[in-house]
């Protein structure tokens, strides 16, 4: 993609791409023998962290998240929700795709809550948990206060 942005006929510079994949390494903690190492060999883990440097060298204002934990150890989720959160931070929007509760209620500030792929209600800030997010799949009136 930043290939893509700096056109065809203008070739990156292996010396640059080593550049960009070194400072990446470490901005993300990717664990990794080298620079020249195929992401396929990585961990689960680290593999899901080479996707997000790949998106985050493009500088974008939003990044949609599918699962981005799913089937990977405990370590590397809590590195990944950390990351999530740090760009939070940094200003960048993140839309969760998640069905895990546990991490919704721990990363996100606003849940919108689908049933049957379509919207049945939006939590906010404190209103957020694991049983309110269930309440609202099932149908549940919420409680007024």
């Amino acid at each position: 993609a930043l290939q893509a942005e700096q056109g065809v006929f203008r070739r990156m510079r292996p010396a640059r791409q080593r550049e960009l994949a070194a400072s990446w390494i470490e901005a993300l903690g990717i664990r990794t023998s080298s620079t020249e190492q195929l992401a396929g060999t990585l961990s689960g883990g680290n593999q899901q962290k080479v996707l997000l440097a790949r998106l985050l060298a493009l500088a974008p204002r939003v990044i949609v998240l599918d699962e981005p934990t799913r089937g990977i150890d405990v370590g590397a989720r809590a590195e990944i929700e950390t990351l999530i959160t740090g760009l939070r931070r940094d200003g960048i929007s993140i839309v969760l795709v998640s069905s895990e509760l546990d991490e919704l209620v721990r990363i996100c500030s606003d849940v919108l809550v689908l049933r049957d792929r379509k919207p049945v209600g939006r939590l906010e800030g404190g209103e957020i948990s694991e049983r309110a997010i269930l309440a609202t799949i099932a149908g549940a009136p919420r409680d007024s206060g």
